[in-house]
């Protein structure tokens, strides 16, 4: 038979020593629990001892409060994705005056005052193909100066001509703008290889006309038709005028230099 006052001071120390917080965990608390443990022999009588192990929970206000701050984090990163903003810039046009409508022209006449044209273009030359560049610029509506250089290969000899010219125009509401044109330069006739002679030079004298289509108010395809007049030397020993045919093709691009 167990001795009561042994078992009911063991009992006391067990329940004096019950649920603790421990130091080592400030948001943890310890409970202890008892496991059976050692046994020991006091007069004869088997006593068991409880061996005290701590065991750590979490409080349940700690809980509730580290699982607030995970869920504020998430919903905190989530708000940043959503309010993020891409800022993609658009490309201004080089021609403010035709963006978001390309192809049409305003009403009216074309205006041609003060506005530069640079005109690339490819055509043919007394039979043989040419190349050229022109550059004109538009004091007014009506009149323009144009400069040009084209050259015209050969297999024998190739030419190498310049013109200074005037253009004239009446402007007209409509896309399609005849002109007549009247320039004044100078030509460069090079020798090929199996020629042993120098390059010469003639005058050249230029009188046409041609047609200007717009696709779009700075834009225009451009063919223009020629004559050629170069004096010159008559094999007989007198002199002689030498006429070629020019015909070309090109685009013509508009911007305007002055307000």
């Amino acid at each position: 038979m167990i001795p009561i006052v042994p078992a009911l001071w063991a009992l006391s120390v067990a329940f004096v020593a019950g649920p603790t917080v421990s130091a080592a965990w400030p948001t943890v608390a310890t409970s202890q629990v008892g496991i059976p443990g050692s046994s020991s022999r006091d007069g004869g009588t088997m006593v068991a001892e409880q061996v005290p192990v701590s065991v750590p929970t979490i409080a349940p206000m700690e809980h509730d409060r580290a699982m607030s701050s995970s869920a504020s984090s998430r919903t905190a990163g989530n708000s940043g994705k959503e309010g993020a903003r891409v800022t993609v810039k658009v490309p201004e046009a080089l021609v403010p005056e035709v963006a978001g409508h390309t192809f049409s022209l305003p009403p009216g006449p074309r205006a041609y005052e003060r506005r530069l044209a640079f005109t690339p273009s490819v055509g043919r030359l007394g039979g043989r193909d040419l190349y050229a560049l022109r550059l004109a610029y538009n004091p007014g509506a009506w009149l323009g100066y144009e400069i040009g250089i084209g050259h015209n290969p050969g297999r024998s000899v190739h030419a190498l001509m310049h013109t200074l010219s005037a253009l004239l125009r009446y402007p007209v509401p409509f896309r399609v703008q005849p002109y007549a044109t009247a320039g004044y330069g100078m030509v460069l006739v090079f020798p090929g290889q199996s020629v042993n002679a120098d390059p010469v030079t003639e005058n050249v004298l230029a009188l046409g006309g041609g047609l200007e289509a717009f696709v779009r108010d700075d834009v225009a395809l451009r063919v223009e038709a020629k004559r050629l007049f170069v004096p010159g030397d008559d094999p007989s020993g007198g002199g002689a005028t030498y006429e070629y045919a020019e015909v070309t093709v090109g685009l013509s691009f508009y911007r305007l230099v002055a307000n």
